[in-house]
This record gives structure tokens, C-alpha cells and sequence, in this order.
């Protein structure tokens, strides 16, 4: 049974009631709900009726004889709840209120945002809807959380308006709760960047200047314009896309967001994270990079002010990396405390410096044999499939240089830098490019600024800037960052920030119970919340909670939820059915 509404102009409701069933959508992977009939407004639906239907339904399929035993109670609805209890119950210990609540005050502000926020947060933790959806059907039909029914729908993009009006001040003061609460490590902040497209056809525009106002009630800021056409990191390069930017710490709690238009290049937006960060006051913090941050202009903004960095180098450029380095004799050291479960299983390290003085700089090479047989055996099966093309290959026709096939494989990804060729126009597998590629098999290259840290610290460092990856598998898949549905620019900035909320609390939990934050919501989902009526009473009570659900909650530090938790009069009880004859 399905209850929708709809406002007049007057302010009134009106309720309706249908009978529906929910189908899932492979394309929009969620469950939609189908109406299966109508049963009209809810003021002129006849309840007596409704009752002998479900009377006549239980008598059918039985269930009436536990009915028999408990006559005064009536079944009203029940919602799953113990996900959002528990985020919630994070989102208080970290005092994310207190700091909204902070900003309200300030602003002489008395909405539900905190509220809202924190809804739109639990919303993007568990399922992910649009914000129009998490309104009208997720509050009030498919979790439990009272406090936010009343909620409209301009409170929540008002809200979204109020944080990012406020997104560098809530971003610094969540951060040092988070530092202090959880003791996290921040000597080392690892950044990356990834790309978000957008179904849409046209770019955004801009003024003259490229540049677009955003509204006056998230601040009238000026950003650059957001949705362009550039290198897209999944494959969509058709349509516009904004840069995602990340700093996390090495235990994958998010630090800060950043949303760059689509046309900018990794390393360009290192100099805004610097100049972001360094109000901080972080005292001392390592930047850890990978190749495509590595720039002589991103070097130097990262070293401004004592700063260090850990980046990684590019081993391809043809600079003094692979003429200096990679060439440079010497012998590996094991890295100690070698593990597989740590991602560095029979890790060797060889430092190298090249030149001398000030300007020195400090590389280190990294080596793992078993990802060097790995990338070998790839090699082999690669080349053979390339022979078995190079065999098929017809000769170019009169008057032509090659063929279309030909053209293919030169400017393939996967076949390309094997290739070369002959004076005739033949293709031939280019021997001395497979031996160059096999003494890079296994090996990368890092460099850094800081003496302080050794080979070994370097290697292991950058290693754990996986942790990004991480996040980023997290924000895509499980709290699904996109599709986006806005196209204004403050509230795609907002709805970034919203799912870096959203990352703090589900890495939170998945530090805390050393699981996927999938398996943890579905076994907190078991807690449900059944609402009926009792002696002219509707009670909202806490369904028992199961042993393994019971020691989750102990290992994430969250009490139990209470186990009633509203008692409140019925407003027109349900008669009382008739005895049988």
C-alpha cells in the first residue's frame, strides 16, 4: 500500500492511497515503484471496506490466527533504520551539527539545514537517489527518520545553497574534529583527480571571461565554467565533464573536495590545493602525488614555504629519469616488513641522486619482481596476438600507403609501442622496443624533497596513495557520485561536498569495523522500526537486534537505538472488528 500527496494552492493536503509494487530498473539500477490500482483520496476511501478486503486476503493466505491472538493491536507501517541510525550517531560524535549549527547561529538562521543536510548525507550513504527523490519518497516512505518528514523540498537545496556558502569554513572545522576525535595521521596527504561526465550535449559558457556568477544564497561566487569537453578518465570524452579533485589521509578519511572545469590538466590544479591547504595550518605534511601531478612548476609550488612532496616520475619522458636514473647502476634493497597484505610483497628500493648542491634532486627506484613476471607473461600473450594480426594483414593497394588495418594497429594503445615500420610500408614487431619496455617490467619511479624521509619511506608512501583509489571506486560506485541532475554551478560544488560527507562517515565506519561499507549497511539495515497502535496509542518501537548486528554496533562505538521511541494518541482509533458468529 503506497500513500502519495499533493498540495493545494490553498495549503491543504490531499492524500491518496494505492496498491503498488516496486520493479527493478536495470538502466536506472534502482527500484521503481508501479501502480497497481487507485483506491482514490484518502478521505473517501470507505476503511471498512478496506478491512474485509485484508480480512478476506489473510483468510486466503493465512495470518489471521496471530492477528486473533493480540485483538488491540493494529499494524500501521515499519522502515529499516538502523543505517541512518548509525550515521547519524557518527555524524554527532565527529560534531558536524555543532559546526552547522555554528554557521546557523552566525547567521542569524533558524531552518532545518543541519536536518536536511544530514539527510541528503544518509540518503547518498545507503541509496543514492537524487534529492527530489530522497524527498518525496526516501524520507518518508523508505527509512525511518522522523525528525526530517517535515522537511520541504526547498530545504533541501536551500541547504546545499547554506554549505556551499560556507564549504571552505565546514570543510577546516569537520577536518580538526576529525584529526582530534579519531587521532588521524595527517603527516602525508594523498591527492588525485578524476572526471564526472554529464548527459548533456552543450557546454557552459560563461561571461567573456569564461567565468559564471553563482546564486546569492550560496554566496555569489565567481567560479570558472564548470561543464567542458577534455580528457575523459572513463572513456566519455563526447560529453562535457567537470575535474573532481581529492585530498584524503593515509587512512582514506577525506581532508578536501575540489571541482575544476573539465578542460583542466591534472597538474594545473596542484598550485589551487596548495594555496587551499596551506591556511591549514597543517604543521608538517608531505603531499603525495602520482605522475601526472609531476610538473618543474607544480615542484616548485609544493616546495614553497618548506613544503615536501612525495611524486611519482614518469619513466617515458626521455628526461634525465630515463637517461640518468633508470640507467644508474647500483644494488636494490628489500624493504622491510614485506607483506602481501600490504601491497609491497618483495619490494626492492635503489636510491638515486642526480647532481649536486641545492639542486640536487633525489629519485627513488622502485622494484617488484612478482608485478615483473606479471607484466612479462602480458607482454608475451600481447605479442602474440600481434603476430597472429601482423599474419593477416593484406599489402596496401595501388596508390595507397598502407591499409586501414594497418593505420589501426599503428595508433592502437595496446599495440602501437610495438610496432615499427619497414621502408616498403610492411609492419613489423619492433624488437628493440619490447626490450626496452621489459627493463621498465615491475619498476616506478619516485622522487621527493624531504632528506628526512628514507627509500623505503618514499617507496611505501607513495604506495598508499591507493588509498585514493579507493575512495574514488567508493564515491562512484557505492555512493553513486554521479549521475549528476544539477546544472547550476553552486549545486554541483555542493553536491560534491556532500558525498565527501558522505565518504567521511561510510570510511569511518569501514576503518572502524575492518569491512566493505556495503556489508556493514546491510546488516545494520536488519534493524527495522514498526509503528502500530495499541489502546488508543501509536507506538514507534525498535524491532530486537540480532546478535552479529548487536556486536557491529560495539565495534563501530554506536549504542543501541532505543527500543521504544515515540508513544503518541491515535487521532481516530480503528473500530474494533466485529466477533465472528
Amino acid at each position: 500500500m503506497r500513500t502519495t500527496g499533493r498540495r493545494n494552492a490553498d495549503g491543504s493536503k490531499v492524500q491518496y492511497y494505492q496498491l503498488a509494487e516496486n520493479i527493478w530498473d536495470p538502466k536506472r539500477r534502482c527500484a521503481i515503484p508501479k501502480v497497481i490500482y487507485n483506491f482514490g483520496r484518502a478521505d473517501q476511501v470507505d476503511g471498512a471496506k478496506m478491512r474485509r478486503l485484508a480480512k478476506s486476503i489473510l483468510r486466503v493466505f493465512g495470518g489471521e490466527e496471530e492477528i486473533r491472538e493480540q485483538p488491540g493491536v493494529r499494524m500501521v507501517d515499519s522502515w529499516p533504520s538502523g543505517g541512518a541510525w548509525a550515521l547519524d550517531r557518527l555524524w554527532h560524535e565527529l560534531e558536524i551539527d555543532k559546526v552547522l549549527a555554528g554557521k546557523l547561529t552566525a547567521e542569524n538562521r533558524t531552518q532545518p539545514f543541519e536536518r536536511a543536510l544530514f539527510a541528503m548525507v544518509a540518503n547518498r550513504a545507503l541509496h543514492g537517489y537524487s534529492k527530489l527523490y530522497c524527498w518525496e519518497q526516501w524520507l518518508r516512505e523508505e527509512e525511518y527518520l522522523p525528525e526530517c518528514r517535515d522537511l520541504e523540498l526547498h530545504h533541501l537545496y536551500g541547504a546545499m545553497d547554506f554549505l556551499e556558502r560556507n564549504k571552505s569554513e565546514v570543510e577546516e572545522e569537520v577536518y580538526w574534529h576529525v584529526s582530534d576525535m579519531l587521532n588521524a595521521d595527517v603527516d602525508l596527504i594523498f591527492y588525485d583527480t578524476t572526471s564526472l561526465h554529464f548527459e548533456v550535449d552543450e557546454e557552459d559558457e560563461g561571461d567573456a571571461d569564461g567565468m559564471v556568477q553563482g546564486s546569492k544564497a550560496a554566496g555569489a561566487k565567481e567560479y570558472k565554467a564548470p561543464r567542458k569537453r577534455g580528457k575523459a578518465k572513463n572513456g566519455r570524452g563526447d560529453v562535457p565533464q567537470v575535474v573532481v579533485g581529492l585530498a584524503v589521509t593515509r587512512d582514506g578519511l577525506p581532508v578536501r573536495s575540489w571541482v575544476f572545469p573539465g578542460n583542466t590538466m591534472d597538474a594545473t590544479t596542484v598550485a589551487q590545493v596548495k594555496k587551499d591547504l596551506q591556511g591549514w595550518r597543517l604543521g608538517r605534511c608531505v603531499f603525495v602525488g602520482d605522475a601526472g601531478m609531476n610538473s618543474e612548476e607544480n615542484r616548485r609550488q609544493l616546495a614553497l614555504g618548506g613544503g615536501k612532496y612525495i611524486l611519482a616520475s614518469k619513466m617515458r619522458a626521455g628526461d634525465e629519469v630515463t637517461k640518468k636514473v633508470l640507467t644508474r647502476a647500483g644494488r636494490y634493497q628489500e624493504v622491510a616488513g614485506n607483506t602481501a597484505a600490504c601491497g609491497v610483497c618483495n619490494m626492492r628500493v635503489k636510491e638515486v641522486v642526480v647532481g649536486d648542491g641545492e639542486r640536487r634532486r633525489r629519485y627513488v627506484v622502485c622494484h617488484n619482481p612478482a608485478e615483473a613476471e606479471r607484466q612479462r607473461r602480458h607482454r608475451e600473450r600481447l605479442l602474440e596476438l600481434l603476430a597472429g594480426e601482423l599474419a593477416t594483414l593484406k599489402a596496401p593497394k595501388p596508390g595507397e600507403d598502407h591499409s586501414k588495418r594497418t593505420c589501426e594497429l599503428l595508433t592502437s594503445e595496446r599495440f602501437g609501442r610495438y610496432l615499427r615500420k619497414t621502408r616498403r610500408g610492411h609492419l613489423r614487431i619492433d624488437r628493440t622496443a619490447v626490450r626496452r619496455e621489459a627493463r621498465l617490467d615491475g619498476k616506478w619511479v619516485v622522487t621527493s624533497n624531504d632528506d628526512t624521509l628514507t627509500a623505503e619511506d618514499m617507496a611505501l608512501g607513495y604506495k598508499q596513495l591507493m588509498q585514493v583509489e579507493v575512495c574514488w571506486r567508493m564515491l562512484k560506485s557505492g555512493l553513486r557520485m554521479r549521475p549528476i541532475y544539477h546544472w547550476r554551478v553552486h549545486r554541483i560544488h555542493a553536491h560534491v561536498t556532500l558525498c565527501a560527507l558522505a565518504l567521511l562517515l561510510t570510511r569511518m565506519a569501514e576503518n572502524r569495523a575492518n569491512d566493505t561499507w556495503r556489508n556493514i549497511a546491510s546488516r545494520l539495515q536488519t534493524i527495522k522500526v514498526v509503528e502500530y497502535e495499541r489502546d488508543g496509542s501509536r507506538i514507534d518501537q525498535t524491532t530486537d537486534v540480532r546478535p552479529q548486528v548487536r556486536q557491529l554496533l560495539k565495534t563501530l562505538k554506536v549504542p543501541e537505538p532505543p527500543k521504544i521511541l515515540a508513544i503518541r494518541p491515535v487521532q481516530n482509533p480503528a473500530p474494533e472488528p466485529a466477533p465472528d458468529a
